[in-house]
């Protein structure tokens, strides 16, 4: 998918806009893309105005070295939603996008008008020691197994099913194209991360 490229807070993001109507913006989940939302952004754009980009350190856009922070990602959905003049927003975040989605709420609530958010939470803290180990286990996988490891992995939970095998194989494919900084720099923001007590 080809995309437009914007200047935002000293660095390129890359999104698309199709449609008309009220703007929905999608945010995307660790390690993906604006292309996560392919599926969705046929049916979606015949009533609406959707927006979908690329974060800081994935799909197109740049890469700068970090620290990235829930803040830093929710200013530049803000300052995207800003430079293109569509007034508040429907936030559709997935997974890390929904995170994103809610920091943005809590940020710059003037900016959303709802909140949609799928297999997210308002926090990512650290409480036990099987979450220890799975963020121990992101890691490990990434810096010793590389990049298409970590796809495969996450590949086989989220599509299991035999006639998702095709689906499975375009997650690997496209995982594989993540720089491994960039990735880590974002799973680093996540961890511990919360605005529990500021949603409402």
């Amino acid at each position: 998918m080809n995309m437009p490229k914007q200047r935002i807070n000293g660095i390129e993001l890359h999104y698309k806009v199709s449609g008309a109507g009220e703007p929905v913006l999608f945010i995307h989940g660790l390690g993906s893309s604006a292309n996560d939302w392919e599926m969705q952004d046929p049916f979606f754009s015949k009533q609406f105005q959707t927006i979908a980009f690329d974060l800081r350190g994935h799909g197109q856009s740049q890469k700068p070295k970090g620290p990235y922070s829930m803040s830093l990602f929710a200013k530049d959905a803000a300052e995207l939603i800003k430079s293109l003049g569509v007034g508040s927003v429907h936030a559709v975040g997935i997974s890390l996008g929904g995170m994103i989605a809610f920091q943005l709420a809590v940020d710059s609530p003037e900016l959303v008008k709802s909140l949609v958010i799928v297999n997210s939470s308002p926090e990512a803290v650290v409480r036990t020691m099987a979450d220890r180990w799975n963020v121990f286990l992101r890691f490990a996988i990434v810096r010793l197994l590389g990049m298409r490891k970590m796809g495969e992995v996450l590949s086989k939970r989220l599509f299991p099913k035999d006639e998702q095998t095709s689906l499975r194989e375009m997650f690997v494919e496209r995982w594989a194209t993540n720089d491994v900084r960039a990735y880590s720099d974002t799973l680093r923001a996540i961890v511990g991360w919360s605005v529990a007590d500021r949603i409402g």
